[in-house]
C-alpha cells in the first residue's frame, strides 16, 4: 500500500471479551505520509446488528460520528445499547449511506432517544435519494420533529470535524447526480488520520465503484476497507479492489446470512490479496483504533482473520439454511419481505410507531412535513444548508472538489 504504519500492540486498550492484536504488515507501497501533526486515538466500532449496517466512529476529542443504525426490526435497540455501553451521550454527525432499511432502521428512535435523554444530534446527513417506505418517513420525521440540522451531502464535502489532523471526506454521491439507483448514489466516506486511512461505502455496486476507480484511481488506497454491501458480490469487484488495496477488510452481516453474506467470490478475492478480514457475524462487535501511525483491532470474539477459513466456517454455517434468496439481485437482497410500507410497522400516515419494547412514541415523533421541498429536481422532505467554508453547524466543501 501506499503508506508505513506503525505497528505496535495495543492490547488492554479496549476491552472485550475476544481479542486485541496489532496489525503486521501495514503498508508497503508508494505514497505520502500524513505532514499533520496527530494525537490521541481514532476508533472505528463496527456494531454486531447481525444482517444490517451501523458503525460508530470516535475521534480522539470525543466527537461521534455514527453511520448507519442497523436494521428496522431491532428499531435501534442493538446499537442504543451499544452506545450506552459505550458512555456515548451524544451523536454530533449521525449518516445515512441510503435509505434501505437495513441502514436506518434504527435513525427515527436513536434520534428521540439521544434528544429526549441524552444531549442530542448535531446534524444529520443524507445522499438526498429518497427511498419510499415508512423507515425512511419516520427518519425524516425524526429530523424534522427535533430540528436537527439536515444536509444533503455530495462528493468533495467534508464533515466539520474538531481534530487539525482527522478528516471525514465525502467520496460519493456525484455532484450534480440526480438521479439513479439508491445503492449507486449512497454514500461513501473515507476518513484518514495521519498516515492511517479508512474506507466505508454503504451498499455502493459496482458501477459505483466503477466510477469511483475511474475517478480517483489510488487516492482510494486505504488501510482499513468496510466491505460494500456487507460482502455481496455486488460489490468488492477486482479493479475497486486493487485501486483500495487494503490490509484489513470488515464485513458486516449475519453468521447465518440468507444472502449468502459474505459471498465466495469477495472471500476468495480478499484470500488472493492476503487481506486480513473481520466478520460481525463471526468476531462479533469489531473495534479499529488508531494513533495514526500505529493499528490495533480489538474483537468480541476470537476467531480466524484468515478469509480461507472464514469461508469454510460460512459454508459449516450456512448451508444448513432453507432456501436461500436470491444473491443477484441487489434489491432483494435489501427487501425481500420488506415492501415499501414496511409492512411490520404502521404506514407513515398511520398510527404511532412502536419501539422495540412496545411503547408507543411521542406524538412529535410522528409529526408529518405539510409540503417536501424541492432539491435539484428530486423531492425531499427537508430543506438543506450547503456552506462553503467550514463551519461548526455545516459542511465544508473540500479544496479538492
Amino acid at each position: 500500500m501506499r503508506r508505513e504504519l506503525l505497528v505496535v500492540a495495543v492490547a488492554g486498550l479496549l476491552v472485550f471479551a475476544g481479542c486485541s492484536s496489532g496489525i503486521d504488515g501495514m503498508g508497503g507501497g508508494d505514497g505520502a505520509t500524513g505532514d499533520v501533526d496527530v494525537s490521541g486515538a481514532l476508533e472505528i466500532h463496527h456494531i454486531d446488528v447481525e444482517q444490517a449496517d451501523s458503525t460508530l466512529i470516535v475521534t480522539p476529542s470525543n466527537e461521534t460520528i455514527l453511520i448507519d443504525t442497523g436494521d428496522y426490526r431491532d428499531d435501534g435497540k442493538a446499537v442504543i445499547d451499544y452506545l450506552t455501553a459505550h458512555d456515548i451521550d451524544r451523536i454530533d454527525h449521525l449518516i445515512a449511506t441510503h435509505g434501505h432499511a437495513d441502514h436506518i432502521g434504527g435513525h427515527p428512535v436513536i434520534i428521540e432517544y439521544f434528544e429526549e435523554n441524552k444531549n442530542g444530534v448535531g446534524a444529520a446527513y443524507d445522499s438526498g435519494i429518497p427511498h419510499p417506505t415508512a423507515t425512511y418517513e419516520h427518519y425524516l420525521d425524526a429530523v424534522e420533529a427535533y430540528n436537527v440540522s439536515f444536509y444533503e451531502v455530495v462528493a468533495g464535502d467534508r464533515l466539520p470535524l474538531a481534530d487539525g489532523g482527522l478528516e471525514a471526506t465525502v467520496l460519493n454521491p456525484p455532484d450534480g447526480d440526480a438521479s439513479g439507483d439508491i445503492d449507486t448514489n449512497g454514500i461513501v466516506l473515507s476518513v484518514t488520520f495521519g498516515d492511517f486511512s479508512y474506507l466505508t461505502t454503504g451498499d455502493l455496486d459496482a458501477s459505483g465503484e466503477r466510477r469511483l476507480a475511474e475517478r480517483d484511481g489510488d487516492d482510494l488506497a486505504s488501510d482499513v476497507y468496510q466491505a460494500g454491501h456487507h460482502g455481496s458480490s455486488t460489490s468488492s469487484n477486482a479493479p475497486f479492489l486493487d485501486r483500495v488495496d487494503p490490509d484489513i477488510a470488515v464485513v458486516s452481516s449475519a453468521v447465518d446470512s440468507r444472502y449468502g453474506h459474505p459471498h465466495d467470490e469477495v472471500l476468495a478475492a480478499f484470500a488472493d490479496r492476503g487481506i486480513e478480514t473481520y466478520w460481525t457475524g463471526v468476531h462479533g462487535d469489531i473495534v479499529v483504533t488508531t494513533n495514526g501511525t500505529a493499528v490495533s483491532v480489538a474483537t468480541e470474539q476470537n476467531a480466524s482473520t484468515d478469509p480461507a477459513a472464514l469461508l469454510e466456517r460460512k459454508h459449516a454455517v450456512q448451508s444448513a439454511l432453507v432456501a436461500p434468496l436470491a444473491r443477484n439481485e441487489p434489491y432483494a437482497e435489501i427487501e425481500v419481505g420488506l415492501p415499501t410500507t414496511d409492512s411490520d410497522r404502521p404506514s407513515a400516515a398511520g398510527t404511532a410507531a412502536r419501539t422495540a419494547g412496545g411503547d408507543v412514541m411521542s406524538e412529535s415523533y410522528l409529526k408529518q412535513r405539510e409540503s417536501p421541498a424541492i432539491y435539484g429536481g428530486r423531492e425531499s422532505r427537508h430543506s438543506t444548508t450547503r456552506t462553503t467554508g467550514y463551519s461548526p453547524a455545516g459542511v465544508s466543501k473540500s479544496s479538492a472538489a
